[in-house]
């Protein structure tokens, strides 16, 4: 064992576990690909303002679970708590919308960093799947992307996953919503800090979890009482999008989840088998995120999902995915002219497709067909003197134990009839 460990809160993933993740994230990008949505990678770390004037310097995010850093020339960096933020960095940076081709259809995939009091399925390193659409304000964009995550769902093969949804008003509805709520929660009996988040974003308040907090919230004011028209009849839209794709939702006037940005329509993903950490996803319209980090008013929308997350939904359900083999063909040579003529077989095997490996280290017989076993694949090419004196190999159905001659000028040929 090595005297280093990964750090508190993370995780290393590795064979066969790290099969299923890469699954995970295939099926999450592919609904994604398939609408046009363009692949994108931004730094791990970006500048501090970034994530405080973006994410919202009173979120949790902000004030307690970025990780910062101090570069030799002084700037202050911090690793990525979250995407959407660096990912409308970059489109701005890049001038993506002035092309003219709005929305600005983007996913990325990567690993996201939060100083959070780990448990199930809270890391402090932890992996997602996002999606943005930037520059277009459109209830059938916000349809689009929540049916995008829930086929993403659907064909994991997951059937516990419930979608929350509601609205939180724009610049227009929102500040008569936020002075009647802070005028409630300024009555209720609530320690200093949580005293201090009233006047700085109330919002934050009803995303406490702590069940002394969530009891003086039962008679708090909703904001669907507080909509405007315009986004009344917005939300309305994207729930009849939703309806007529099939997707069924459930109505939660009290989630805003814990970012600054979200306006609209807001939404959740959550599964009843993770227990305190029920959410596999989420996301929202975030229409002031842009001119919130210096950019022109670009109304966008997006979510992510989590890898990690999504990973014990399945085990939850007692889902096996079902993964391609790693090695179809497994080479085992007995003998040193067996070596060079097998490896060259692998090699050749390899460049037409087919999952190939070898019993490296002059394994003998019993421990290299152990191997094979071991390795998944379906057949083991075995090759002695005398298979070689006659220009042959052996094909071994490992399921079976069936054998028979491959002449070794056709290996890659009748192998691949063989797998077909």
């Amino acid at each position: 064992m090595s005297t280093f460990q990964a750090p508190k809160g993370t995780y290393d993933l590795l064979p066969p576990d790290s099969a299923v993740y890469l699954a995970v994230r295939e099926a999450i990008a592919a609904p994604a690909r398939r609408a046009g949505y363009g692949y994108t990678e931004t730094p791990g770390f970006e500048k501090v303002e970034l994530f405080s004037r973006g994410v919202g310097e009173s979120t949790d995010v902000v004030t307690k679970e970025m990780y910062t850093l101090t570069t030799r020339g002084g700037d202050e960096l911090a690793l990525r708590p979250e995407g959407t933020v660096s990912v409308l960095r970059a489109a701005l940076q890049a001038n993506l919308h002035k092309s003219g081709n709005l929305p600005v259809k983007l996913w990325y995939s990567g690993s996201y960093y939060r100083y959070e009091r780990p448990q199930a399925g809270r890391y402090r390193h932890f992996s997602q799947v996002g999606a943005e659409a930037i520059g277009a304000e459109d209830p059938a964009l916000d349809a689009e992307l929540i049916i995008l995550a829930a086929d993403a769902y659907s064909a994991l093969g997951l059937t516990g996953v419930r979608l929350l949804i509601n609205s939180l008003g724009d610049r227009e509805c929102r500040p008569a919503y936020r002075a009647a709520l802070q005028d409630y929660l300024r009555g209720l009996d609530l320690d200093e800090e949580t005293r201090r988040r009233i006047e700085i974003n109330p919002l934050r308040v009803l995303d406490d979890k702590r069940e002394s907090v969530q009891k003086q919230l039962a008679d708090a004011p909703l904001i669907r009482d507080h909509l405007c028209e315009p986004c009344r009849l917005y939300d309305e839209q994207v729930r009849a999008m939703l309806t007529g794709a099939g997707v069924n939702f459930t109505d939660d006037p009290r989630l805003v989840r814990g970012l600054d940005y979200y306006t609209r329509t807001t939404f959740e993903f959550v599964h009843d088998g993770l227990g305190s950490q029920s959410a596999v996803g989420g996301g929202g319209r975030y229409d002031g995120l842009s001119e919130m980090i210096g950019g022109p008013s670009l109304p966008s929308v997006g979510w992510a999902l989590g890898v990690d997350r999504t990973v014990l939904a399945l085990r939850a359900e007692g889902i096996e995915l079902v993964l391609p083999p790693t090695t179809d063909i497994y080479a085992v040579p007995l003998g040193d002219q067996a070596r060079e003529v097998l490896f060259g077989a692998v090699t050749a095997l390899r460049r037409a497709g087919v999952a190939a490996d070898f019993a490296f280290g002059g394994k003998g017989m019993k421990n290299a067909m152990k191997s094979a076993d071991r390795s998944g694949a379906r057949f083991a090419l075995v090759a002695g003197e005398r298979d070689l004196a006659e220009g042959v190999v052996q094909l071994k159905d490992l399921a079976t134990g069936e054998q028979g001659p491959v002449a070794v000028d056709e290996i890659v040929v009748t192998v691949k009839e063989r797998l077909a």
